[in-house]
């Protein structure tokens, strides 16, 4: 018999070996950056001391004032970060991939010696309790509607509605929530609102098969006109309509006393809480249930995923609707969980850095709320820096959650690859 030869295995292009085992070029690049960043924290940080605040006055443990001196603080913590940095340049020599949780901890200690830094030799007290808790508060409806980001990308429809949706929730849940002198049904209202505007959504990009985006964007005007429509001519003229109402602080018994994370995590309106819920279910429900697995298979291959009997239209209808509700319950956050009236376009673009924070964690649930707690902290950031004696043009500061946005994802998202069947109708 003749033996007959094998051919070898073709051997991967450069291109397709970087994206099966990437290096993530970008986020050494990124670490670099932070190191840079870290350097000049070092090379201006003023002499004197930080005050430093961990407990709030409600805590049955109460930790003192204390004083660190800033410079060597700011110092040993710019150090590590310089010294990460340098480590994630030695796996690139190394060709091995740069770790996620390195360029985590680095951003980490970068911020806490900003806040050194900015407290350092002033009479100012740095509240890093009250900071770490206003910064998961303002990342809550961002959180939210990315969230709604990923449920609807993940189907294959592609969410420039959030905005929409947020505004929208955030319109019902104020004008139920006044008429009904409830914050809780006010929040209960907030989803439903989100759910009709994902029902325009998924009718138009779905049935009648029109651009996913182009149906996003006119959505977004059209909330906003027809919510500035009905604040100027009934919220503002008919009393009751826009009145205040707020979700009372639910402190969780023990949990709430832990020092630091303890007001931070359990010391907040029920809103947060749900927004805990979210988070852990849906990351386990994208990727270790049989719902998860529909939702991917249609988002990435919906021809394969209808060959087993998967109907991708009615996936993608559904789904659309639950992204909907979760993005309308996170514009609650402007209303009847901040306890304010609804004001013409308050949501002020944070839709849009939601869908930024949906790209920056990689299209999955944890990565999300990371991302979203980022932007929270600079948008938290804005309002610290005046009462820290920081003389800033106030309009500059209001830029900055959206520049930092921008460079974050330029700068840290990497090679991300959405779901490949989004904004693509699926005819069977």
């Amino acid at each position: 018999m003749t033996a007959v030869a094998t051919a070898p295995a073709p051997t991967p292009a450069p291109e397709e070996s970087a994206l099966r085992d990437p290096l993530n070029i970008r986020g050494v690049i990124g670490n670099a950056l932070l190191a840079v960043a870290a350097l000049l924290l070092i090379l201006t940080v003023p002499a004197g001391d930080s005050q430093i605040r961990l407990s709030t006055n409600s805590d049955a443990v109460q930790i003192p004032v204390f004083a660190i001196p800033a410079p060597l603080t700011v110092t040993l913590m710019g150090v590590v970060i310089i010294g990460l940095a340098a480590w994630t340049i030695v796996r690139l020599v190394q060709r091995r991939p740069s770790l996620t949780w390195v360029t985590v901890l680095a951003g980490v200690l970068l911020l806490l010696a900003f806040l050194v830094h900015v407290g350092a030799g002033k009479s100012q007290v740095v509240a890093l309790t009250g900071v770490l808790a206003s910064t998961l508060f303002l990342a809550t409806p961002l959180v939210f509607g990315a969230l709604s980001g990923v449920v609807c990308e993940r189907v294959g429809i592609v969410n420039i509605a959030i905005e929409g949706q947020l505004l929208a929730g955030a319109f019902l849940a104020a004008v139920v929530g006044s008429i009904t002198a409830s914050a809780y049904v006010g929040l209960i209202a907030a989803p439903i609102a989100g759910a009709l505007v994902g029902l325009i959504l998924a009718i138009f990009s779905i049935r009648y098969m029109v651009d996913q985006i182009i149906v996003g964007v006119v959505l977004n005007v059209l909330v906003i006109g027809l919510t500035g429509f009905f604040y100027s001519t009934v919220l503002t003229e008919l009393d009751g309509f826009n009145d205040r109402t707020q979700l009372p602080t639910i402190p969780i018994p023990l949990l709430s006393e832990i020092p630091v994370l303890g007001p931070v995590l359990f010391r907040q309106n029920l809103l947060v809480y749900l927004l805990y819920v979210l988070v852990i279910g849906l990351q386990i429900m994208v990727f270790r249930s049989k719902w998860g697995l529909r939702l991917r298979a249609v988002g990435e291959h919906p021809k394969a995923a209808d060959t087993v009997g998967i109907n991708v239209n009615r996936t993608r209808f559904r789904n659309t609707l639950v992204g909907g509700a979760i993005a309308g319950l996170g514009g609650a956050y402007f209303t009847v969980a901040s306890g304010l009236a609804f004001g013409k376009e308050m949501t002020a673009g944070r839709g849009f850095i939601a869908l930024a924070a949906m790209i920056l964690g990689r299209w999955s649930p944890k990565g999300a709320l990371a991302a979203a707690i980022l932007f929270g902290f600079a948008e938290n950031l804005s309002q610290l820096l005046p009462t820290m004696g920081v003389s800033i043009n106030s309009n500059l500061l209001l830029t900055i959650p959206y520049v930092v946005t921008i460079f974050a994802v330029a700068g840290f998202a990497g090679k991300v690859r959405a779901p490949a069947a989004e904004n693509t109708p699926y005819v069977k």
